[in-house]
């Protein structure tokens, strides 16, 4: 059975479509068999990857709308040779999910059914949430086994700390019981930066009691250069430092 890691916070720009594309790329190199859902509409996620939006709805490829909406659809996978994994894509069409799936049946359920069909095909799920608390997020945390939370150094990342913590304690009491939390990545670290240190000291006291916090990803503008190339970091720069980091957490990811 995989393990379905949900990358959440509900604050943007923590670096979770990041992380799902760079975990996902190591963890197929450590020889695990590995899935990455886009769950956000903007669907930045799949351009990381290396597919074309417009062309998968020029050409009516099914997407995870699909797969949503659908009273009988499989999940719509496709082969990424570059990071070594499977993708499902997603298109400016899932934003309509949010409003179609009010009045569904199960309508926090529906991805948990489909992942249902597939997950023994897999070692790890990992899916790349969107930055709210819709019914996206919900589908996403449901499904999930484990929540990996990225949480950027900086104010921003620390206003919404409490609201995220309870949004989590709530799910976890209604909707799925056993989700379980994985742990806490102190993202966008920037040493010269006293802010940052500031934010990641607060991080490593009172974020803690919440879950492992995981080794710190710094800032580095290779990121935004390997996704502009359609690439994890591992490939576009393998001996850069951050590498490294991401390494580690997928080694512990293996451990969960």
């Amino acid at each position: 059975m995989a393990k379905i890691i949900a990358l959440f916070n509900q604050g943007g720009g923590f670096g979770k479509t990041t992380l799902t594309q760079n975990l996902s790329y190591q963890l197929a190199k450590k020889k695990r068999s590995v899935l990455a859902i886009d769950m956000d509409s903007q669907g930045t996620l799949t351009t990381f990857m290396g597919m074309d939006k417009a062309l998968l709805k020029q050409e009516q490829k099914p997407t995870i709308y699909h797969a949503l909406m659908g009273d009988d659809v499989s999940l719509p996978s496709y082969k990424n040779d570059v990071h070594g994994c499977s993708l499902v894509p997603a298109t400016i069409d899932l934003e309509g999910a949010e409003v179609e799936l009010v009045n569904e049946d199960m309508r926090e359920s529906r991805l948990k059914e489909t992942l249902e069909m597939v997950q023994e095909e897999y070692d790890f799920i990992l899916i790349d949430c969107p930055a709210n608390i819709g019914l996206l997020s919900l589908n996403s945390l449901v499904a999930a086994t484990h929540v990996l939370i990225p949480i950027e150094c900086s104010y921003k990342g620390l206003d919404g700390i409490n609201q995220l913590a309870a949004t989590i304690a709530r799910i976890r009491k209604r909707l799925n019981k056993k989700l379980a939390i994985a742990g806490i990545i102190p993202t966008r670290y920037d040493g010269r930066n006293n802010h940052s240190s500031r934010a990641l000291l607060t991080i490593q006291e009172q974020v803690s009691p919440m879950g492992e916090i995981y080794p710190i990803v710094r800032y580095a503008i290779a990121f935004a250069d390997a996704s502009e190339q359609h690439q994890p970091l591992g490939i576009y720069n393998p001996r850069h430092e951050v590498v490294k980091v991401l390494g580690k957490i997928a080694g512990k990811l293996l451990k969960l």
